[in-house]
């Protein structure tokens, strides 16, 4: 997946977890908001290290 795919689907769960959150889907909102938080950390992470293998180190 190249990066302005992946930033496009971080912003998109974003987006849907603050409209969730609005309409009241506390629980789901969260979920969504933990997601796209993780998977921006990743994404951030491997442009920083240059490289698309996902490590643990």
């Amino acid at each position: 997946m190249s990066t302005v795919t992946k930033d496009i689907l971080i912003a998109v769960l974003f987006v849907t977890g603050l409209i969730g959150f609005i309409s009241g889907e506390f629980i789901i909102s969260s979920t969504i908001f933990a997601v796209a938080a993780i998977a921006s950390y990743i994404n951030a992470d491997q442009k920083k290290r240059g490289s698309n293998q996902f490590s643990w180190d």
